[in-house]
């Protein structure tokens, strides 16, 4: 029995008020007796088809478990189907692709064109321009993980550079800024921590299954944490490399200063993070204040120079 058949039966009896076994038969390629015993294994799964013989009878799904397409306007078909279109492309798995099949069920023919307009006007490509390739599987792996409520066990680089083996139980996958993340509850520390998938290695589903505990969110917003580390600094930046910045620093905090530089009030955290992000930007910034920023970078900058020394 294909449960591709199966789900296609559905849509088609969804889609039309009632069709013949025989109708079904020749449109899939199979006998009458395959169709009634599909039309069984439908009605097991909870969903009530009715067979009726003799002119004019055939296979219909209820009338009360059928959805009215009117309870769907342009709009709701539209956000739905540009929700799970996006989706699509970085999470696969035949869910979503049964869910675009059945939401497309609903467009009626005469607004197709205009509702598949409005739906790819907004584009979501979440995978990176370049990077680890293993993320893609790794999503994979644990959206797998999360459906089967088993463990999974990785090798992990933390912030530190530190390597541990986890074995974690798996809660929800998040996308926040520009990389992914799982929120777990880790047997080594026995509490929930969030895993940064590109720092991961070695993943995979183990044969052990685990009762889900109450389910603890992870925090996503440390936007006034971080202000109240943060400070302001002064540099001077080259125009080549102000595209680089602007993810991080709005354009009223920018001046011209001349032709080809800019005066930029910098939102900075003292963390190697951030002196890593200036340092990348070489020659073509200038820190002018304050005045402690500016002696530790020049410190990271005589540190990088005495490796280059070493190695000649």
């Amino acid at each position: 029995m294909k449960i591709d058949r199966l789900v296609s039966i559905i849509m088609i009896l969804l889609e039309k008020e009632r069709i013949s076994a025989q109708e079904l038969a020749k449109m899939f390629e199979v006998s009458t007796r395959t169709i009634y015993r599909d039309i069984d294994a439908i009605n097991m799964a909870g969903i009530p088809v009715l067979s009726t013989s003799g002119s004019g009878g055939g296979i219909e799904i209820m009338s009360q478990y059928k959805v009215d397409k009117k309870i769907f306007s342009t709009d709701d078909l539209s956000a739905l189907l540009m929700g799970l279109s996006n989706i699509s492309g970085m999470v696969r798995g035949s869910e979503v692709a049964n869910a675009l099949a059945k939401v497309k069920s609903f467009i009626p023919s005469e607004k197709a064109k205009s509702i598949e307009l409005k739906a790819s006007q907004i584009y979501i490509d979440l995978n990176p321009w370049e990077g680890n390739g293993n993320v893609k599987n790794a999503i994979e792996i644990i959206k797998n993980a999360l459906q089967e409520n088993k463990l999974v066990g990785f090798t992990y680089i933390d912030g530190h550079g530190s390597k541990t083996s986890r074995t974690a139980e798996p809660y929800q996958l998040v996308f926040k800024g520009r990389a992914w993340y799982v929120q777990t509850f880790c047997r080594l520390k026995n509490d929930y921590r969030l895993f940064r998938l590109s720092r991961m290695s070695e993943l995979k589903m183990l044969e052990e299954t685990f009762v889900p505990r109450e389910y603890q969110k992870p925090f996503l917003d440390f936007e006034e944490t971080a202000k109240s580390f943060q400070i302001h600094i002064k540099i001077r930046l080259h125009k080549s490399v102000l595209d680089r910045i602007l993810d991080y620093c709005p354009f009223d905090r920018i001046t011209a200063d001349g032709s080809d530089y800019y005066l930029v009030d910098y939102p900075f955290v003292d963390s190697d993070y951030y002196y890593d992000m200036l340092l990348s930007l070489g020659d073509k910034c200038d820190i002018l204040e304050p005045a402690h920023v500016r002696e530790k970078l020049k410190q990271k900058i005589q540190n990088l120079a005495k490796v280059y020394r070493l190695l000649g």
